[in-house]
């Protein structure tokens, strides 16, 4: 199986690189980056400042299925406008190509309370693009919606850590859909969907990924 993973220097997608690279269900990982990855005998890394101009070279590679761990934050994004175009427009653009190239196996992470009607732009957002991916037509679609994401990241994000410290202090106390969720158990799981398939819609909750 050809894999197409976005975002793959990130804190999940990095994991689920990894993950994948020594996975023998998957032959080969198009990982499309700003700057070159390490080097690896199943890795195809193509680099670009822009994804969409990847976009022709990311088809001709005929991937078998995607997995889409693109995101960002409003602060790092730099303003609302930038953090829509990377969280909504990309993620679903690209999901419109592969659909388009034949891919017919997706999954996406996106957030536990993602809802369109969300008065938050982070969780609006993440819900407006569970609807637009769904209405694409996918064969086999999985939505994964963590909760707070543990794992090293490589940039500091003071609050998030803050609060990633509480939550591990109340884990014994709170209820497992609040616990935090660990990059390497999220990638697992999406790198699972990918492999099964399963056909139709799927959605993998925070409390499984403890």
């Amino acid at each position: 199986m050809k894999l197409l993973l976005l975002g793959a220097t990130g804190l999940v997608g990095s994991k689920t690189l990894k993950l994948a690279l020594s996975n023998g269900a998957i032959s080969k990982v198009i990982a499309p980056t700003r700057k070159p990855l390490p080097p690896d005998e199943k890795l195809v890394n193509p680099v670009g400042a822009c994804l969409e101009e990847l976009i022709p070279i990311l088809m001709s590679c005929k991937p078998d299925a995607v997995i889409c761990a693109l995101g960002t934050s409003q602060a790092k994004a730099g303003s609302k406008k930038a953090f829509h175009y990377v969280d909504y427009e990309l993620s679903v653009a690209l999901g419109k190509a592969a659909h388009t190239a034949g891919v017919e196996t997706y999954a996406i992470v996106s957030a536990m309370g993602a809802s369109p009607d969300s008065r938050s732009l982070y969780y609006r957002t993440k819900g407006e693009v569970e609807r637009d991916i769904q209405a694409i037509g996918f064969r086999s679609l999985t939505i994964c919606r963590p909760s707070l994401i543990d794992g090293e990241r490589n940039e500091a994000r003071a609050t998030e850590g803050a609060v990633l410290t509480l939550l591990r202090l109340l884990a014994p106390i709170l209820p497992k859909k609040f616990h935090v969720n660990p990059a390497n158990v999220i990638a697992a799981k999406l790198l699972d969907s990918i492999i099964i398939a399963t056909r139709g819609c799927h959605w993998i909750y925070a409390e499984e990924m403890n």
